[in-house]
This record gives structure tokens, sequence and C-alpha cells, in this order.
């Protein structure tokens, strides 16, 4: 029986394009099981010593210097010239998968992985024998959204929001191509789902916090650029009214100096966790979140309910203005670059509960309820063009499961404008 053979290609910088790429994958096993093969390759890192210096030195500036990211994000720019109808960089070794695996669908969630790739694929594959699709993650458009992600000749081109997706058309991408779909989080997101009354339990039974008091989220990506010791001192003022959720991502010596900062302020309740994989849980629980302007994160900040600061320590990096921009525009959400303007959000929202109120109602107007399946039978069905291969759906939620996600309007976003 024939597979329906799919190619994700993604890249390590930062975590929200591979957090994409894996909720894909596991969404196509959860639908369709061992019908659709999904293979997901680090294209950037894989195919060139270039490119993976290139990616180091992003993730290096995120976490040590994000206003230099203006100056890379510039140079980066170029590839949109260099890859306007081949793979300039790396070629050799994506020449190699396509011709091992030969995709029927080739899916892009980087930027940087959509120009010279869908040309270049038809030509080894030849054109009828391969779709070519884009989830660019972005939340809306201007300086900051890559000229990399626009490819015209993109089958099917996904946006988050309908103010991104109305920049993509502006930008070159054809209208017919062009949906709206947003959150693309994995499926146990969707399941693992805590109600507001088990949500007081779940801070005192697992994370050994108090279920009463007023949760703030210090939050960081995979390669863990944070500002938490910048951060904790203002939340320590308010010891009897306030805890924390800590995350480290993949920073070792975060999480050392946490645990012994936590060890000398026993009157400061916080749970500390390394790289973590239930964010989607913690978010439930928490009041709001601190973090830098990751799609990903700030996505599912937005799914559940959970008020979002933005961390500008050290500046915006270009893509990080274009989540900024859009909550900023749609539900006024605040943005702190030293720690005194933290200190002093908080002590608004301690001394007058309703400023807190105010933002969280702000934030639930842009939130919006979809179908998580709707997307991957989309693309599935993209590949399936190609494939014409007989496949079994299975439903979603598993049989047995009380939690889902209902059917509604594509998402609607705020009308800010790009």
């Amino acid at each position: 029986m024939s597979k329906i053979r799919i190619l994700v290609l993604t890249s390590s910088t930062g975590g929200g394009h591979d957090a994409r790429a894996e909720a894909f994958a596991e969404w196509c096993f959860q639908l369709y099981r061992h019908d659709v093969d999904v293979r997901i390759e680090q294209m950037l890192e894989k195919s060139s010593v270039v490119n993976r210096a290139g990616v180091n030195l992003y993730n290096r500036i995120q976490r040590g210097a994000p206003w230099v990211h203006k100056l890379f994000y510039t140079v980066v720019e170029v590839l949109s010239i260099l890859n306007q109808r081949t793979v300039a960089i790396g070629r050799p070794y994506y020449l190699r998968v396509l011709r091992e695996y030969r995709p029927h669908l080739i899916f892009s969630v980087h930027d940087c992985l959509n120009r010279g790739y869908f040309q270049l694929a038809r030509r080894i594959l030849g054109e009828g024998n391969v779709r070519c699709a884009t989830y660019c993650g972005e939340f809306s458009g201007g300086w900051g959204y890559s000229r990399n992600w626009i490819e015209p000749t993109v089958d099917l081109y996904v946006s988050r929001t309908p103010t991104a997706s109305d920049f993509a058309v502006k930008r070159g991408i054809p209208r017919e191509k062009s949906i709206v779909r947003g959150y693309l989080m994995a499926p146990r997101a969707h399941l693992e789902v805590i109600s507001p009354a088990e949500r007081g339990t779940y801070r005192e039974k697992r994370l050994g916090l108090r279920p009463d008091l007023f949760t703030v989220f210090l939050a960081t990506g995979g390669n863990g650029a944070n500002n938490h010791f910048e951060l904790l001192p203002e939340l320590l003022r308010h010891a009897e009214r306030c805890q924390a959720i800590i995350i480290c991502g993949r920073n070792k010596q975060t999480y050392n100096d946490l645990v012994h900062w936590r060890a000398n302020h026993p009157e400061f309740n916080c749970y500390i966790e390394g790289f973590s994989e239930i964010v989607h849980l913690l978010l439930q629980v928490s009041d709001v979140i601190v973090t830098r302007g990751g799609t990903t994160t700030c996505a599912k900040a937005l799914h559940f309910r959970c008020p979002i600061i933005f961390n500008a320590f050290g500046g915006i990096m270009p893509q990080e203005r274009l989540t900024w921009k859009f909550f900023r525009n749609g539900a006024a959400a605040s943005k702190i670059e030293r720690a005194a303007e933290f200190g002093d959000l908080i002590d608004e929202w301690m001394a007058r509960p309703e400023s807190y109120t105010r933002a969280r109602d702000a934030l639930l107007r842009l939130r919006y309820e979809e179908d998580p399946t709707i997307l991957i039978d989309e693309l599935v069905g993209l590949a399936n063009w190609v494939a014409r291969a007989k496949m079994r759906r299975v439903a979603f939620p598993p049989p047995g499961t009380s939690n889902g996600t209902p059917r509604g309007a594509p998402p609607g976003g705020a009308t800010n404008s790009a």
C-alpha cells in the first residue's frame, strides 16, 4: 500500500519553527497513523557549514544581544535574492533528500526554506509530482516579516492571522492560495486541559505552589535567553501575594543558579524547571507570562487565556516586533525594557486588581476557537493530490477523551493594520 510522503523543512532558529514541525508530524500520526509518512529535516543546519554557522549566530544574538539582530536580519534578507530560482547554499544535501525521499508535499515552516527550495523540487521531481506549502507563524506584517517567506509559486500559504495574511498577499502571495489557520499546537495541548476549578489543585499538588496566589510565569525559549534574576527581586517584594513558575530552556547554568536562589529565599514560592515539555499546562495555571515575542509561546498564551508581558530587555528582534505589534494594537499588551518597569506593573496590579482584569479582558477579545484538524486535513489532502493514496482518517478527539476543541470560524485576530 502506498504512503503519502511529506517533507517538512525547518531550522532551530529559536524554538518555534521546530515546535510547529513536530506538532504537524504528531497530528499526522494522530489522524492518519501509518498512512502518512512525515520526514522532518533541519535543512539549514544539515545542508551547509555556512547555514549552520548562521543558525548558531542567530541563537547567540538572541541570548546575549537582541539589538544586534537588526543587522543580522538585514543580511539574511539577501537570501531572497540568492534563492530566487534555486537553492544557492546547501544545494547538494537538499538534492540528495529529494531524490531519496521523493516527497509528495514539501511543507516549509521556516522563512529561509521557501524561495528556491520549491522551484528546485519541481525541477527534480517533476511539476506534477510534488506540491509545496508554507506555514508562516508571524502575527502581523511590516519590517521584520522576512521577504524569504514570500514565494508566489507556493500551492498553499498558511498565515496565523488575517493581518499577516493580508500582508503576505500584498507582498506577492496569490490571494486564492492564501488561507488563515491559527495555532498549530501539538494534539496534547488540545487534550490536556485544566479547568478553572482545577487550577489551584494543580498548582498545589503538581508544582508545590500555593493554590491561591497570583502566579507569574517567567518563560524563556529553548535556547535559554532570559532575565529571570532581574525580575525576581520585583516579585520578591510581593511574596505574600505573588509566586512564580520559572523555566530555563536548555540553559543549565541558569537552572543551577535559580535552585540556589530559591534555597536562599524561602519566603518566596516558586516552581523551577529546565527545558519544559508542559508549557501548555503551566500557562493554564498562570495569571500572566513574561516572555519575548516568540510566536509559539505567545500563540499558546492567547489560546490558554494568559495575558502577556513582553520582555524587551536589550531590544526587540525584528520578528518579535511583529508579535509585539499585534498584541499591542489588539490588546494594549505591556512591554518592559527594565526591571523597574516590571515592578511598576506588578505594583499596579497588586494595588488595583481591576487593572489586571482589564488587561486580561483585552487579551480575550483577540482569542478565537478553531478545529485544529482542519489544517492537517488540508495539507494531507494537498499531498494526496499527488499520491492518490487510500487513507483511513481517525476521529479526534479519540474515543474516551472528554476534551477537544470545538469547530469555529477562521481566526479573526485583531484589526490592526500591517
